[in-house]
């Protein structure tokens, strides 16, 4: 624990990113990191935002300032990559403080403008994340995973290919955006101030949508049309990259372009046991018959699941993403994709996933009450962290088949409550849920 009185503010900034989902266990090289990023004004703001969208005048409200100097730490903030800039169905501009990953690690490495000290940086990143583990070892035992791979579809033999859906397709994600951009890898880059980068390029980290508005807006990233987004496509598969990307089928925000020896993803999926699930629906299989037993196909795997056993390739299903790289390189074709029989659940939106992942963490109470600056908020928040331990409720949060409509319905009755804006679907009548009963509803309204 930190004791100096001048750091407060950055432990306060800690235990406000430890309310999310994903979480940021405190350590040493946690706050050497903040210390960089924010400064300790910042860090003391940040730490009473609310988890979901605020306003500028929401923001002013929490922070007793005037709206103009609320737009102006909002402003820095965005500028340095820490919070996303964007535009509501009002045309209000809202603010969002990103999550570490994928997040403000990664931009504050995409910048290049000279903002921050990179390399201190990498070398920090790399700390946390590869060293100490503690915060890998949360982040790759989230449950829905925040990333997922993407199938090659060039690879998907001609017969499967109409079963592809179009959220497991990067073409479909390049072609429904509406904003991309392009900037540096995080992953190879940090790995050159390492010295451990590999030859693979840097300038093929994509962004889509709102995130990519943000990204463009504060020079993060540079704005690209969809033509030049499929070129970055076709070049990287060249390489033998992997595409891995946004684990949701709605509003994907970003595509990585991935080597099995750099990629944070593929670094802690390997690092981690193979646990987490970011396959395809896909898995390699090899014609025996075929196999010149060449190799390639073992040094061009990016998760090791290909070994040479009595000259020939074999595949271990396990440990295979689908990615379809092994195909590309196969000069015999004697590898195929083939589709795994359960297709792989993916949460519809950012919403969705988070809302899954919050559940899973024991972290619902946050995103429901997330006004911290609010006394009552805390109030409401205990209320609910307490309502959500209860052995009904929690088997009702483990249902897969209520998730969805339940969680939508209590997001709205908290709004409705409070006088908030309300979530599409609301259904009042969800609420009489047998497993809940009346002291659900009495607790909640009180």
């Amino acid at each position: 624990m930190r004791k100096m009185g001048h750091i407060d503010s950055y432990l306060d900034l800690q235990k406000r990113l430890e309310k999310m989902p994903q979480g940021a266990p405190e350590t040493e090289t946690l706050f050497k990191i903040l210390e960089i990023l924010f400064t300790e004004e910042e860090a003391k703001l940040v730490s009473v935002l609310p988890i979901k969208k605020c306003t500028i005048k929401s923001a002013a409200k929490a922070w007793k300032k005037s709206e103009v100097e609320a737009e102006e730490v909002l402003n820095g903030l965005a500028e340095k990559g820490l919070m996303m800039d964007l535009i509501n169905k009002k045309g209000e501009r809202t603010f969002t403080l990103a999550p570490p990953m994928a997040g403000f690690f990664e931009f504050s490495l995409m910048r290049t403008d000279g903002k921050f000290d990179r390399k201190i940086l990498s070398e920090l990143y790399h700390q946390y994340i590869n060293v100490e583990e503690e915060f890998g070892a949360m982040l790759w035992a989230l449950e829905p995973a925040i990333d997922r791979c993407l199938v090659n579809e060039i690879a998907v033999p001609e017969e499967l290919q109409s079963i592809v859906l179009d959220y497991e397709r990067a073409t479909h994600i390049i072609e429904s955006a509406t904003c991309i951009t392009v900037g540096t890898c995080y992953c190879r880059h940090k790995m050159e101030h390492l010295g451990k980068a590999c030859d693979m390029p840097q300038d093929v980290c994509l962004t889509f949508n709102g995130a990519a508005e943000t990204l463009s807006k504060h020079g993060i990233a540079k704005e690209i049309t969809k033509e030049e987004a499929f070129e970055i496509l076709d070049r990287v598969r060249d390489l033998g990259l992997v595409q891995i990307g946004d684990n949701i089928q709605e509003g994907v925000n970003w595509i990585c372009n991935c080597c099995g020896c750099c990629c944070e993803a593929l670094l802690g999926y390997k690092n981690f046991g193979y646990a987490q699930n970011i396959r395809t629906n896909f898995y390699a299989k090899v014609n025996e018959e075929e196999c010149n037993g060449c190799s390639i196909c073992e040094e061009k795997c990016p998760v090791e699941a290909i070994s040479m056993v009595d000259d020939l390739s074999v595949i271990d299903v396990s440990r295979c993403i689908g990615c379809g790289v092994c195909t590309r390189f196969c000069a015999t074709e004697a590898l195929v994709l083939e589709r795994h029989e359960e297709t792989m659940f993916v949460p519809k939106d950012s919403f969705e996933r988070v809302v899954l992942e919050a559940i899973q963490t024991n972290k619902l109470h946050n995103l429901l009450a997330d006004n911290f600056s609010s006394l009552s908020n805390k109030i409401m928040n205990r209320l609910l962290k307490m309502l959500f331990s209860l052995p009904p409720v929690k088997k009702s949060l483990a249902e897969k088949q209520l998730k969805s409509r339940y969680l939508t319905s209590m997001f709205n009755m908290y709004k409705k409550i409070k006088g908030g804006e309300e979530l599409e679907g609301f259904d009042p009548s969800y609420y009489d849920h047998p497993e809940l009963g009346r002291d659900w509803k009495v607790e909640l309204k009180d």
